[in-house]
């Protein structure tokens, strides 16, 4: 090869692969901050992103030969757009969202889908065109170029990715000045691609010199483009967990949380019932713990004179707008903790009068954590004998479907069983009320007994919460219902349903041509791909298991969530390295591999069950390691069993592509919502099993 170009080639899918990870990771909080997203978003962006770039990947072994043979000035001009791209499909996500929908309006789940669709596929069919044709680029000047070490640049430039963005970029850097940054150093590495003194080297220049252009301007959209239709944006924050914005419209604040409204300094009657409905049971109220608040609170538990209040909120970013803007007040006694609610309590020994749970309903698996039983027994734990622990979900209204009867069902049977005495109360949302004493409904009587007054729960209560309305609910328990476990999330997949049902719709046909699609590939594919297709879903699926047991044991600890997937990026590298020296033993590699794998995750699942209350960080690391470590050295032996052509390449990159967008939607929408954790580790060791044996009898044959 030249002097020079095998290096510069090299780079180029090294900044390429910065650029995309860190792209992929704004553009999916972009989603979740426009949909009110949860692990069924991320999922189909995931699906989406992989898919498309499977197709992308697929098209440039046609158009690498036929409409655009490979050529370093052609690979620069498209390495330029793709940085382009980047910023302005975040753009897009951003802005068309209140142009295409209603603003405010939740969206079901094939409207969501086609949005996804819409606006990454120009990028993500670039991106995924760019990587093999930068191999076939290096194949023209050197046709033994290896295809590994295509594989092992990407791989370092995703883990570099993947870190400057969980380490730095999410701390100093707004999202467009983020993509700013990424992809002015991908522009600049394309220009340099061509050496001087080349043809075009002049136009190239040019055509460098307005994409930086471009993206400086879009410094200048940041800010505009958060605008809604209805309100002014009067404070916007990027922390490291989310994206908080308020909004001032008619004299009225209002917080939102990854798109999400949360807090808002009007809404008296929420603030009313979520105080007094549990605090009106107690004589005397000394120790108070807020899991999360609504606005207005405070002012509310002033009212009882508690000794200390512990508002326990993740996000500093929050209570930072709640009190500037005079959300929430400052009371005596308030004690404001910045930390992961299970994890806190995990590690005090205080006792409470009183935990109020102040959470959105159990959506996401980060949300579901505080409605299981492991996390109610917590609760419990920390109450003294005459104590009260309260939550709430919306309120089903006046006709509660089977869904949101199956979804009481599992709430109530699941903090039964921890607590002898369960009231549910119904307002602008249904309360559930939790204490090992006899509660009274008569809320009205407890306030004036002690004294205290409110503006709406004593004087419109006995209006709203009738005992016809009560015994409505009670009608439509199921003896029989299951507990939420933090193994099993039923309530995660009761939301998911609910999504459906509330449009009317069904996930089966997306369900069903997914499957034949799916069995249209497998049925073409040879067995190397059938091995890199199952190695891709396994690592995918591995990587979202690892992160949910972590959230279940640990809680959200964003460094360390942020280093396991820096991990599972980092054990590809050595492992296509190991891949590539030993990829003459062919099939009895994959064998090998397959073993290590199933042995992985049948040992990390059996860990979890018997031990996971002890089990250290380091050991959710060490699985994370061993799976891409041994998923990483399953990629060169394909190429090298697969053929060193062009089109072997393309296949072997796009079964990897497609596998992990399958494992990463299986895992996150069908699996661990209905069958849980150890499920879902089965499947995924009968996955391998089946890959194990193919490859088995291929090898014999």
């Amino acid at each position: 090869m030249k002097s020079g170009t095998e290096g510069r080639i090299l780079q180029l899918v090294v900044v390429t692969g910065i650029s995309s990870v860190v792209s992929q990771l704004l553009i999916i909080r972009e989603f979740l901050s426009r949909f009110q997203g949860n692990e069924f978003v991320i999922a189909l962006i995931l699906f989406s992103w992989l898919v498309i770039g499977g197709f992308g990947t697929w098209a440039s072994g046609l158009a690498g030969s036929r409409i655009l043979p490979p050529d370093r000035t052609r690979l620069s001009l498209l390495t330029m757009l793709l940085a382009v791209l980047s910023p302005l499909t975040l753009l897009a996500v951003r802005v068309l969202r209140d142009v295409l929908f209603v603003t405010g309006s939740a969206v079901g789940f094939y409207a969501t889908f086609g949005y996804i669709l819409a606006t990454i596929a120009p990028y993500c069919l670039l991106l995924g065109f760019v990587l093999p044709y930068s191999l076939f680029c290096a194949r023209v000047l050197e046709p033994g170029f290896s295809g590994t070490r295509i594989y092992i640049a990407d791989n370092i430039g995703d883990m570099s990715g993947g870190a400057l963005f969980s380490f730095l970029l999410v701390f100093f850097a707004t999202p467009m000045q983020a993509l700013v940054i990424v992809n002015a150093a991908l522009l600049a590495s394309a220009f340099f691609l061509v050496p001087p003194g080349r043809r075009f080297r002049l136009a190239l220049g040019l055509a460098a010199a307005v994409g930086i252009a471009g993206l400086t301007a879009m410094l200048w959209t940041e800010t505009p483009s958060l605008q809604r239709p209805v309100g002014e944006l009067v404070h916007y924050k990027e922390s490291r967990y989310g994206r908080v914005e308020i909004f001032k419209n008619q004299g009225q604040h209002t917080l939102f949380l990854d798109g999400r409204p949360v807090f808002s300094d009007q809404n008296l009657v929420q603030a009313e019932e979520s105080v007094h409905y549990p605090l009106s049971q107690l004589d005397t109220v000394e120790h108070v713990l807020l899991v999360s608040a609504e606005g207005g609170m405070m002012r509310q538990i002033r009212k009882y004179e508690p000794a200390s209040v512990d508002y326990v909120e993740i996000d500093p970013a929050i209570t930072r707008a709640l009190f500037q803007y005079d959300m929430l007040r400052k009371i005596p006694g308030l004690n404001v903790i910045h930390q992961d609610a299970r994890l806190f309590l995990s590690g005090s020994d205080k006792q409470y009068d009183a935990i109020l749970v102040n959470l959105p309903e159990p959506e996401t698996f980060q949300i579901n954590r505080f409605f299981t039983i492991r996390f109610f027994a917590e609760a419990r734990r920390h109450l003294t004998d005459n104590g009260i622990f309260s939550f709430h979900t919306n309120d089903p209204g006046n006709y509660i479907s089977e869904i949101q009867g199956e979804k009481i069902s599992i709430l109530h049977q699941t903090a039964s069983a921890h607590f002898s005495d369960l009231l549910m109360l119904p307002g602008q949302r249904l309360y559930f009320l939790c204490a090992d004493r006899s509660l009274d409904t008569n809320i009205p009587a407890g306030l004036a007994e002690k004294n205290i007054s409110t503006q709406f729960v004593r004087g419109y209560y006995t209006g709203n919460v009738t005992p016809d309305r009560i015994r409505q609910i009670k009608s439509r328990l199921q003896a029989d219902a299951p507990v939420n476990t933090d193994y099993v999330p039923r309530l995660v997949g009761i939301m998911f349903s609910q999504w459906f049902a509330e449009f009317e719709s069904t996930p089966a046909v997306f369900m069903g041509l997914l499957a034949l699609g799916l069995a249209f590939y497998l049925l073409r594919s040879r067995s190397e791909e059938f091995v890199l297709f199952t190695t891709g879903a396994m690592t995918m699926g591995s990587e979202v298991l690892v992160i949910f047991a972590f959230q279940v044991f640990f809680g959200y600890i964003y460094f360390e969530i942020g280093l396991i997937v820096t991990v599972f990026l980092a054990g590809l590298l050595p492992g296509a390295v190991i891949g590539e020296y030993h990829r003459n033993i062919g099939r009895r590699l994959f064998i090998l591999t397959d073993i290590v794998l199933i042995a992985a995750v049948a040992a990390f699942m059996a860990a979890l069950w018997f031990a996971g209350d002890v089990l250290p960080e380091s050991a959710f690391l060490l699985f994370g390691g061993i799976v891409s470590l041994a998923c990483g050295i399953q990629f060169p032996v394909a190429l090298h069993v697969g053929g060193r052509e062009n089109p072997a390449a393309v296949r072997a990159f796009s079964a990897d592509l497609i596998g992990a967008a399958v494992g990463t939607l299986a895992v996150s929408v069908v699996l661990m919502p209905y069958f849980g954790l150890i499920w879902t580790a089965a499947a995924l060791i009968g996955m391998k099993t089946l890959s194990l044996t193919f490859v088995t009898v291929a090898y014999d044959t």
